[in-house]
């Protein structure tokens, strides 16, 4: 399903309150500028060029209707959660440039930066991708950061990459890193806790978490936990 806005200047696919925000920001706004990848191939309408984050199960779109809040961030159980210390502004599509082998960096986007944390966000995804031994063997820090024979293998693959890069830019940069996703979705959790347990690094492993829309939802306000009941069924 994909929503625009209406005759008054709503975002079908927003909470009022974080729509304004991303309206008034010039980064969050240039998010909702990225076409959505099926747009070519499947055009909604001939005049209206889709966006990535007009679309329903978007969930990027989820995490910015939340962390677009003016009262979300500043919610003390929500610093809290996260292991911040004091208000601060997201960054969406973060670079990190995990470094590689030989000098290089790789130029793939962390969903959500907060200021020493990373996050990836997981709504109706089916998976956190899998990837051939050799793309992930040229990480830098892969033997270093995990027991490589620990972490889940599929039909040859590795499976959970975006997972397994997400930790190792988190170590690279001295960060931590969150997943954020349903908490109906055990399969996702599961294979979560299936990459941290390959973590060999007892000093880094604390910094790795999980956290779940519902328990956030908890500590959001009233309009915005309404809004996500209703929208996307993620009740406290």
């Amino acid at each position: 399903m994909i929503f625009g806005l209406d005759e008054d200047g709503r975002h079908g696919n927003f909470h009022h309150e974080s729509y304004a925000q991303i309206r008034a920001s010039t980064d969050w706004k240039r998010r909702l500028e990225k076409s959505h990848t099926a747009y070519k191939r499947s055009r909604a309408r001939a005049d209206w060029p889709w966006r990535e984050l007009d679309c329903a199960n978007s969930s990027d779109a989820l995490l910015m209707n939340i962390f677009c809040h003016p009262g979300t961030i500043v919610e003390p159980q929500v610093q809290a959660m996260l292991g911040l210390e004091s208000p601060v502004t997201p960054v969406f599509g973060f670079k990190p440039r995990t470094p590689l082998r030989g000098g290089k960096s790789d130029n793939t986007e962390i969903d959500m930066k907060l200021d020493h944390l990373l996050v990836e966000a997981k709504l109706t995804e089916s998976d956190f991708q899998s990837a051939k031994t050799s793309l992930v063997h040229r990480y830098r820090d892969i033997e270093i950061v995990f027991d490589v024979a620990d972490l889940p293998v599929i039909a040859g693959r590795y499976s959970g990459y975006q997972l397994i890069r997400s930790t190792l830019a988190a170590y690279a940069a001295h960060a931590s890193f969150c997943v954020l996703c349903d908490a109906r979705r055990a399969d996702l959790i599961e294979k979560w806790y299936r990459v941290m347990r390959a973590v060999h690094l007892p000093n880094f492993r604390h910094r790795l978490q999980l956290l779940t829309w519902q328990e956030l939802a908890a500590a959001l306000p009233a309009s915005l936990q309404v809004f996500l009941a209703e929208k996307y069924g993620i009740a406290a």
